[in-house]
């Protein structure tokens, strides 16, 4: 999701859904994001870094390892679904869809490999028939469009949109089986930080799991680098540059 402080989603009567996940699952207090703008905050959740960039550009390639990497290399899967992304690998932004938005893109070692990059990183009318038909990556990530997460549009439209995609997901398999949904803003709209490396903004983050304590609220401060972290460490992965820092506690509080 994008650009929202905390307190403009937490406890606002516009995002009902999202305050009812809140209360019933595992709700971070006090998350913040790296940085500014959009970009560098999508790579620090997927390689740790945001590798000297400081605006939306759409040719600063990354030539550097990431979570996919990491994932394909210990031989689990991974997909990424993009909302209002025309085709597969597509490269550009084409109305809501923006491509600084989808940090898959940007890894040269992805982007530059057609067969993989088709194979990954898709448009989200895709996720549907994978989840109806149980092909569900180990690893997937969600990119709404830009009107629905909340870029462009309001907090009661992602809210609903979230309304009426997330029960797919709890309804799964792969969720019920030992999974956990992450949903997370990528910036807020303040220099508000923590842990020596983020000044993003204060920013809601949901950890939704059938592993998770019931209407858990945790008051550690963790960022980008935290949720990384935490991906990693549940499956044995190396830690990935800021997400091997001290200051990144991986979040495991949340779960029982």
């Amino acid at each position: 999701m994008e650009n929202k402080e905390y307190g403009s989603v937490i406890g606002n009567s516009s995002a009902p859904y999202i305050n009812g996940l809140a209360n019933t699952y595992g709700l971070a207090t006090q998350d913040y994001a790296i940085t500014h703008p959009s970009l560098p905050n999508y790579l620090a959740l997927t390689a740790g870094s945001t590798f000297g960039i400081t605006t939306d550009c759409t040719t600063c390639w990354v030539n550097s390892t990431n979570l996919a990497d990491q994932i394909e290399a210990n031989g689990r899967s991974w997909k990424a679904y993009m909302e209002s992304m025309p085709s597969a690998c597509f490269i550009g932004s084409s109305g809501t869809y923006a491509q600084k938005h989808d940090p898959w893109i940007y890894y040269n070692d992805i982007r530059t490999n057609t067969a993989r990059c088709a194979a990954h990183v898709v448009p989200y009318t895709q996720f549907g028939p994978d989840m109806a038909s149980g092909n569900v990556a180990n690893f997937v990530w969600i990119t709404p469009n830009l009107c629905n997460d909340m870029h462009d549009c309001s907090v009661a439209t992602g809210d609903t949109w979230l309304s009426q995609n997330v029960p797919t997901i709890l309804n799964s398999s792969a969720y019920k089986n030992g999974g956990v949904l992450f949903i997370v803003w990528d910036e807020g709209s303040t220099s508000a930080g923590c842990c020596t490396d983020a000044a993003g903004g204060h920013i809601p983050l949901l950890v939704i799991s059938p592993l998770g304590k019931p209407a858990f609220k945790s008051t550690t401060p963790e960022t980008h680098y935290s949720l990384l972290r935490t991906i990693e460490d549940s499956w044995g992965l190396p830690r990935l540059n800021g997400a091997g820092c001290s200051c990144s506690v991986a979040m495991s509080e949340y779960f029982k």
